[in-house]
């Protein structure tokens, strides 16, 4: 075959390779991932609130926590601290380091029963009452595309509880506290 041969032939070679091309591109995993999480999950009611979070600021110790107030049942995107600047009421079982983030708030919990903290990423989570950790008694992930990365839930009592968020390697996250039907 000769050089003008070829020079003739790749032109064509390429014009029949381009139609292969995009169909290929269209099955990579990131088009699949996206195409599966295009509509948002359906939520139960407990984490009805969950796409709707209100802004607040983290407390920074367990003084400032009793004013950084969440509602059971409303979702809150806390800005939190950088981890040396939080003073937890009771040391975390995993803290973070130097460059994590974290911060404290409180809630109220009217009725005894199963109670919910869900995150919206990869944090530690304890629930603190009277300088004691309570006991959580199941851990799992939200929804499939629902952005609920963790739950983790309590059996609580009435009365005041501290909420300690700790090795956060973000910023900003949405929480959401919820008693479980």
């Amino acid at each position: 075959m000769s050089f003008r041969s070829i020079s003739l032939l790749i032109p064509s070679l390429l014009a029949a390779a381009v139609p292969v091309a995009a169909p290929v591109h269209a099955q990579t995993p990131m088009d699949h991932a996206a195409s599966t999480c295009a509509t948002p999950a359906e939520l139960p009611a407990a984490l009805a609130d969950w796409r709707d979070p209100l802004p607040m600021q983290a407390a920074s110790d367990e003084k400032s926590a009793s004013r950084t107030v969440l509602e059971p049942g409303s979702a809150v995107t806390l800005a939190l601290r950088p981890t040396p600047a939080v003073a937890y009421p009771l040391r975390p079982a995993k803290p973070g380091g130097s460059g994590s983030h974290g911060g404290l708030a409180s809630f109220t919990v009217r009725e005894a029963g199963t109670w919910r903290v869900a995150l919206g990423s990869g944090a530690w989570v304890d629930v603190v009452k009277g300088g004691k950790a309570e006991s959580s008694t199941a851990h799992g992930h939200g929804p499939e595309c629902s952005g609920i990365r963790k739950m983790v839930d309590f059996g609580l009592k009435p009365g005041r509880y501290t909420l300690q968020i700790a090795a956060s390697g973000q910023e900003k996250l949405t929480v959401l506290v919820t008693r479980l039907p």
